[in-house]
């Protein structure tokens, strides 16, 4: 091979290997992207239940505890009714941003749908999250919303349960759904 032939082939790999990097960064991107709400600064359903299905795993291998808070708004209706849609996206923001801030780190947060967030912790039990739970309501209590100067009421009701070898995250989400509905009816 000549030394301008090996040349050529030199910079032909070089390109390749730029292309590849180049492609699997952008596939790590749609991957992110995948699970995150594309909204609020926090996961998507989908990458939520992915986060519950390694801490299901992790809980069965480890025996630690993990607690699920679901989060429905009120108030919500209103913010949107009376204020528009553009304020209803500033105020789910604010409550996922609020959640991410008051939440440690090896915790996930995640947009539902609609103005429904799921809460996971680990390491956590039921007494932790009923306690994260009344700190959460009391932030947002404090805090409101306010749009334009305008200020509106914005707080939650919570379903707390606890991981009790669940193996499907459906199922433990749908139980801390009706727990905050029982919740939510008797507010």
């Amino acid at each position: 091979m000549s030394q301008t032939a090996a040349i050529d082939l030199n910079i032909e790999i070089e390109r390749l290997r730029a292309e590849v990097e180049s492609l699997r960064a952008r596939a790590e991107a749609a991957e992110a992207a995948a699970d995150t709400d594309v909204l609020t600064p926090v996961l998507n359903r989908r990458g939520f239940i992915g986060a519950m299905n390694r801490t299901m795993a992790y809980c069965q291998r480890h025996g630690v505890p993990a607690v699920l808070l679901y989060l429905d708004l009120d108030g919500f209706k209103r913010v949107n009714d009376e204020l528009g849609h553009a304020a209803g996206d500033a105020a789910l923001v604010q409550v996922a941003e609020l959640m991410l801030t008051n939440l440690r780190e090896s915790d996930a947060v995640g947009r539902l749908g609609g103005d429904e967030f799921g809460l996971l912790m680990l390491n956590a039990g039921v007494e932790e999250g009923r306690e994260k739970a009344l700190k959460l309501s009391a932030a947002m209590d404090d805090e409101g919303f306010t749009w334009e100067g305008t200020r509106v009421a914005l707080g939650g009701s919570f379903g707390v349960r606890g991981w009790t070898d669940h193996s499907d995250a459906e199922v433990w989400l749908a139980e801390a759904d009706a727990a905050m509905w029982v919740r939510k009816k008797a507010r």
